[in-house]
């Protein structure tokens, strides 16, 4: 009878270790089925223009009822009526937009994440120009930043090992005051504030301080948030950069902490791979890398509101020099704001060009 026992007790032993091995399973389970009975859709339209009003939508697949519903864009929460949120694109401006909406249903909370694009709701302006004058530059400058300053050009270049700011003489084409940067750092554009220049690296993801007047370097400082170093210039109370991307920053003049961005579309598309900027009666003016032309940007929401195509100037340049290396390519801005002047040369261009725009 103790063997018979013993074995029906073992039996039991196994029954009830399989019955507590399924419960944390079939609760996982139950868990599982009821998280997995809310399904949410987040609908908006993918593609939309400036100026307009879209709706964003979030549906519970089966109907179920939810207690609350918040809506964000960029990271923002945005007001909402019920599973709807409405939004100008006004507000905006244009580019690439990330939404998420946070339902909160019996128990339980779930994040949806979908994205919109806004373009521009009217075309870009074309135009091309006419060349008031031209003066001599340095064919041994690899041009990356441009300024005119009080009467005097101010220029950086770029490669490691090369790169310098100077101070140029516009006229002549002279250069009246240089300094070299280090070798380790590729350098890219700069702008000038209260009489202080501000220059940046290329992948360093560091800039420079440096007395106007002396050269000296005063300080430094970084940015983390942008992917590269490209172009700058300034609107007298931000730093204005370029990083290789569509987006162009606006940075804390006291601080250069970088504040917010915006995207650069015109009707049709995204403009990346802005390179040096200048800030013209209220526009920034950016070159594209590799190609002939300049954006006229609305800093306000990103909209290309202009494209001037400067192609012309390549085949001026090859009059009297010849630009066998691909990198010779249009890049160089700088506006005299108090006799409405526009200049703009290439890297290892022979010529600094006086030009007026033309609308075509």
């Amino acid at each position: 009878m103790s063997h018979i026992y013993m074995i029906n007790t073992k039996i039991k032993t196994l029954k009830m270790k399989k019955i507590a091995f399924l419960i944390p399973f079939l609760a996982t389970l139950i868990f599982t089925s009821c998280e997995e009975d809310y399904k949410f859709n987040l609908e908006v339209a993918k593609k939309t223009k400036l100026n307009t009003s879209i709706k964003i939508i979030l549906k519970e697949k089966s109907n179920k009822p939810v207690d609350k519903i918040q809506f964000f864009i960029n990271g923002k929460e945005i007001p909402a009526n019920g599973n709807i949120a409405t939004i100008n694109t006004a507000d905006l401006g244009v580019g690439k937009h990330m939404i998420s909406s946070l339902a909160f249903y019996p128990g339980k909370t779930k994040k949806t994440n979908n994205s919109f694009e806004v373009f521009a709701d009217v075309p870009y302006q074309a135009y091309t120009y006419k060349i008031l004058n031209s003066y001599p530059h340095d064919t041994k400058a690899y041009t990356q930043g441009l300024e005119y300053y009080n009467g005097f050009l101010y220029e950086t270049t770029g490669h490691r090992g090369q790169s310098s700011l100077r101070k140029v003489n516009i006229k002549t084409g002279k250069v009246l005051q240089k300094i070299d940067l280090d070798k380790k750092y590729f350098g890219e554009g700069m702008t000038i504030i209260n009489d202080k220049i501000f220059w940046l690296t290329w992948e360093n993801k560091k800039g420079f301080i440096y007395n106007l007047n002396t050269f000296k370097k005063e300080g430094e400082f970084n940015y983390d948030k942008s992917k590269q170093g490209w172009g700058l210039t300034h609107n007298k109370t931000e730093l204005i950069k370029s990083d290789g991307t569509n987006k162009i920053w606006f940075l804390d003049t006291e601080t250069q902490k970088e504040k917010r961005y915006i995207q650069v579309y015109n009707h049709k598309q995204s403009i990346s791979q802005l390179n040096e900027l200048e800030y013209v009666n209220g526009k920034i003016y950016a070159n594209y890398w590799q190609k002939p032309l300049i954006s006229i940007i609305n800093p306000k929401n990103g909209v290309v509101e202009g494209i001037v195509n400067l192609s012309g100037l390549v085949k001026e340049m090859e009059k009297t020099q010849k630009l066998v290396d691909q990198d010779d390519v249009l890049n160089g801005i700088a506006f005299d704001m108090e006799n409405n002047r526009l200049f703009v040369t290439g890297k290892n261009w022979g010529k600094l060009f006086e030009i007026e725009l033309v609308k075509k």
